[in-house]
C-alpha cells in the first residue's frame, strides 16, 4: 500500500506550528515521515510569506530543499488553480519551471487541465489526476490524455463517515470507463480523513496522510506533525511500518 505525506497544502503558517514558510523546516519534517513509513511526498510551494505559489523562483526553492533533505524520494506538487491568476498565467508560470518534479497533480475540474497535462508529460513530469467528483472523473476519463497519466487520484471532500463511501464509489464507477484503469490513490479531507484511509486499505487502494488533509489524528487530538500522523495512520490501518515500500 502507497502512503503518500501531503505536509502542508493549502493552508497557512498561522493554522499550525510546522505549517511555516520555511522550505528547510517542513522538508525535515517530511523526511521524518519518510522515515516513519510514508512512501512519497505532496508539497505546496510557497511565496516567503506563506501563500501557494506556481511561479519558478519558489519551485525551485522548495524543490532544492525537499531534495536535499529527501535523496532519492519522489516528490511531488500542486499545480492547484488558487495559486495562479488564470489558466493562460498558470501554464506559462509552469512552462518556466527549470526545477522540476518527479509528479504534479491536476485537478480535472479546473479549466485548462487538458493543456497543463500535455505540457506536463510533454516536459517529462508524471501527472496524477486530480478527481473530486464523478464529473471531473467523467471527464478525465474521456481525455486523450489519460492513457499517459501516473494514477488517479480521488479527493473525498469534508463529508459525514456514512457520505464517504458513496461518494468514493460514485467517483470510482466513472474510472472504469477509461481505456486503461490506472492506479488509484483515494484520501479524504477533514472529517472524511480517517475513515478514507480505512476505505483505501479496503479496496486495496493508495492512500495519503498530513497536515493538508487534517490537523487532528484518529482520536480528534491535535497532531504534532506529518510524521506523527503516519506513524498513527499505519498504526490505524493495522500496517507495519516495515512492511511499508520504500
Amino acid at each position: 500500500m502507497l502512503l503518500t505525506v501531503c505536509v502542508n497544502g493549502a493552508r497557512n503558517p498561522e493554522d499550525h506550528p510546522a505549517l511555516v514558510a520555511d522550505p528547510a523546516i517542513v522538508a525535515a519534517d517530511a523526511a521524518r515521515a519518510i522515515a516513519a513509513g510514508a512512501g512519497e511526498v505532496h508539497v505546496h510551494a510557497k511565496r516567503p510569506g506563506g501563500r501557494d505559489s506556481l511561479r519558478a523562483e519558489d519551485v525551485a526553492r522548495w524543490l532544492d530543499a525537499f531534495r536535499a533533505a529527501l535523496p532519492g524520494v519522489r516528490i511531488g506538487l500542486t499545480t492547484g488553480a488558487w495559486a495562479a491568476g488564470s489558466p493562460e498565467e498558470r501554464l506559462a508560470q509552469v512552462r518556466s519551471w527549470e526545477a522540476l518534479p518527479d509528479l504534479v497533480s491536476v485537478n480535472w475540474h479546473e479549466e485548462g487541465a487538458d493543456e497543463l497535462a500535455d505540457l506536463l508529460l510533454e516536459r517529462g513530469v508524471e501527472v496524477e489526476a486530480g478527481l473530486w467528483s464523478p464529473a471531473a472523473a467523467r471527464a478525465w476519463a474521456r481525455s486523450p490524455l489519460a492513457p499517459g497519466c501516473h494514477r488517479a487520484l480521488v479527493e473525498l471532500p469534508d463529508l459525514p463517515a456514512g457520505e464517504i463511501r458513496p461518494a468514493a464509489e460514485a467517483v470510482l464507477v466513472e474510472l472504469a470507463a477509461a481505456p486503461r484503469r490506472p492506479p488509484v490513490l483515494l484520501h479524504g479531507e477533514e472529517r472524511s480523513t480517517w475513515t478514507a484511509t480505512l476505505l483505501a486499505l479496503e479496496m486495496g487502494l493508495g492512500t495519503r496522510i498530513g497536515l493538508e488533509d487534517t490537523l487532528t489524528l484518529p482520536d480528534g487530538t491535535r497532531a504534532a506533525s506529518n510524521a506523527e500522523l503516519v506513524e498513527r495512520c499505519l498504526d490505524f490501518l493495522g500496517i507495519d511500518p516495515s512492511d511499508m515500500p520504500s
